[in-house]
Parts: structure tokens; C-alpha cells; sequence
């Protein structure tokens, strides 16, 4: 799988106690990496990272990527041979809340990363990690290639844009004439599934009200997006460091990963499918609409052609398979008797049996 690639290799996650990096970390143990981890702290009470009991396998560093120092003395020690960049300020309404910590967290800590790689002496693979929400949306009905503007009227839209650029100018200034580092940019976006319990959004929202019997508190019903799992993007983020160290043909380029075309469900839509898996007769029993009190855009969607014409990757999962992998784990660790890191192994494995019925090459 992946080539094999990360097999006994060096792998570091940045962010790695989050919800992505907790489960990019299992798949990389289950890929036999050696997995490295720096994180300034754990997200949330639950966290993931905590339910399987992920720092007893992974060698996990407590640093703040804004502290340029003791980031780099860290990545120097470890000497990785990928990075997978992932550590951020995730939530939008949090940038309103704290414009500044989430500028410096997601666009200078991305710099503080790049900057420590870029003075590396082993062969290392950067893969960046940003979001959809880094371009310019102005609500057009096709989505955004890589090639489109950058930018955002919020401030964590700006940060990623951000991001983009400084990944851009490092690439150009620094990276691409080092012939031990190779970088790529992977934008996603929207991603659920089990594990995640960060405020403010969908999903864990829903979870946590459901569980105690209270109504979801939600801004905008009819608003629509491109929903995909958390392995979806994942898989892309695996297949582009494969790429990065097999070939340079791809350093310096970015991708996008997102859901089929077709994939677009309203915010209703998503209730109507988890909800399924809680007992609860109707939607509207247990939502309650409130208002938007700042800007969030209500259509986004990206174009994954790049991806699919040069890493051959596609999504594996369709909207169902989406909502059933995501409600069953948050089901099986509140009412199952489940040891939920087998649970979380037995969905990567369900997910690489559709990804090889679908002929994908990574799988290989």
C-alpha cells in the first residue's frame, strides 16, 4: 500500500492530537511508520487522541509550532523523513474570537515548520496541509481549481491563504533548490467522521446534544457542502508523499481532495442521515435554527481533477457510506462494549476494501 513507502520511516505529524492527526497517526502505525508527533496540546475532553490511547505509540512532542526554536531544535533532532503539517486554528467562528492567534498559528507556525525543514541535511518529504477555505469564495457553481485566487472575507480564510502563499514563496525561494526536500500543498475541506469533538461544528455538535437529549443548536439549514470522511483526504495526503519520494515531478505542486461532484448535501440533509443512527424521530424536534451572527460562505466545492489526473486518486466513500462510517463510531463509543482503536482499524480496513474494488493504485 502507498508502495510501501512508509514503511520504518521516520514519520512527524504536526497537530497530530487532533481529530485528522489521531487518525492519520493509526494509519501510519498500521503502514508500520515509526510516528513522531509535535501538538501544543490536546483539542478537546474527549479527544482522540486520548480514546486510543495514542501516546503510548506515538513519540509525541509537546511544542507550539509559533515557537520558532524549540520547533526546529525539534524536527532537527528527529530528523524525519516526512512531515505532514497539519497543526492549526481550525474554526472559523474561533478566528472572529482571536484574529490574531489564529494569523499566527496557521500562517507564521506554517513558516516556523518550513523554515526548520529547510535546514535539514536527511531526504524529507513535506506534505502541507491548509483547507478548501483558502481560496477566494465568491459562490460560483464549480469548484475551485489549484490554480484559482486565494483569499477570504474572514480571518481564517485569510490565514490559509496566507499559508498558500508563504508555501508558494518557499518553495521558490528555498525548497526546490535543495535536492533533500521535496514539498507539495494538499487543500480539503468539510471532513467528518468518528472522533472528532471540536466546538462549533456539525457534527460534534450534533453528538454531544444528541447524547445528553438536547436540541442541536445549528446557523444555517439549507447550506450546502462537498461533506467527505476524514480517511477521504487522508488517503490523498498518503498518495502525495508517495509521489514526493518516488519522483520529483511533483514537488512544488498543489492538490486538491474533495467528494464527487454529485456528493453535495445541505446541512439538513447531513441531520437527516446521522440522526438515523440515534433513535430520534424527526429532525426538527431536536434543531433549532439560530441565526449566523458572522460571515460563513454557504457554497463551496473543489475541483479534484489535478489530483485524479496526476496521483490517480478518486474518492472512495459516497455520501451513505460517509454518514454510516461517521455515526457507527460515535455510536459504538457511547452505547458499544468496543475497544474503539480496533473499531478505528476496522474502518481503515473497510475503506481500503473500497478503495481496492474501485482499482485505486495506492492500494498497492
Amino acid at each position: 500500500m502507498f508502495g510501501n513507502i512508509y514503511k520504518e520511516k521516520k514519520v512527524l505529524i504536526t497537530g497530530n492530537t487532533g481529530f485528522k492527526g489521531s487518525w492519520l497517526s493509526v494509519w501510519l502505525i498500521e503502514l508500520g511508520a515509526d510516528v513522531y508527533g509535535i501538538s501544543n496540546s490536546i483539542p478537546s475532553v474527549p479527544a482522540m487522541f486520548d480514546v486510543l490511547t495514542l501516546s503510548k505509540k506515538v513519540k509525541h512532542h509537546n511544542i507550539d509550532i509559533r515557537e520558532a526554536k524549540p520547533l526546529r531544535d525539534c524536527i532537527h533532532q528527529i530528523r524525519p523523513d516526512f512531515i505532514f503539517h497539519l497543526a492549526a486554528q481550525p474554526i472559523v467562528a474561533n478566528s472572529y474570537a482571536d484574529p490574531h492567534g489564529t494569523i499566527s498559528t496557521n500562517a507564521l507556525g506554517t513558516v516556523n515548520v518550513m523554515d526548520a525543514a529547510r535546514t535539514l541535511t536527511n531526504k524529507c518529504n513535506l506534505v502541507m496541509i491548509t483547507s478548501d477555505k483558502c481560496y477566494e469564495n465568491v459562490e460560483w457553481l464549480y469548484g475551485y481549481r489549484e490554480i484559482d485566487r486565494l483569499g477570504g472575507k474572514d480571518i481564517y480564510s485569510a490565514s490559509k491563504a496566507a499559508a498558500e502563499i508563504f508555501i508558494y514563496s518557499y518553495y521558490h525561494s528555498f525548497i526546490k533548490h535543495l535536492p533533500n526536500l521535496r514539498m507539495a500543498s494538499v487543500r480539503a475541506g468539510n471532513v467528518i467522521g468518528g472522533g472528532d469533538w471540536a466546538e462549533k461544528r456539525l457534527v460534534p455538535d450534533c453528538i454531544r446534544s444528541w447524547t445528553n437529549g438536547d436540541p442541536v443548536i445549528i446557523r444555517n439549514p439549507a447550506s450546502t457542502r462537498p461533506w467527505q470522511h476524514v480517511l477521504e483526504p487522508l488517503s490523498g495526503y498518503l498518495v502525495t508523499g508517495q509521489h514526493l519520494a518516488e519522483s520529483d515531478k511533483m514537488n512544488g505542486e498543489a492538490f486538491n481532495f474533495g467528494p464527487s461532484a454529485d456528493q453535495i448535501f445541505s446541512v439538513k440533509e447531513v441531520l437527516d442521515a446521522i440522526k438515523k443512527h440515534w433513535n430520534l424521530s424527526s429532525t426538527k424536534d431536536w434543531v433549532t435554527v439560530e441565526s449566523g451572527t458572522f460571515h460563513e460562505a454557504g457554497l463551496l466545492k473543489l475541483s479534484c481533477e489535478k489530483a485524479n489526473t496526476y496521483l490517480k486518486w478518486l474518492p472512495v466513500l459516497n455520501f451513505s457510506e460517509t454518514m454510516t462510517f461517521t455515526a457507527s463510531w460515535y455510536w459504538e463509543y457511547y452505547n458499544g462494549n468496543t475497544d474503539m482503536q480496533e473499531f478505528t482499524k476496522k474502518q481503515i480496513l473497510e475503506y481500503i476494501s473500497g478503495a481496492t474494488l474501485k482499482g485505486l493504485s495506492w492500494v498497492v
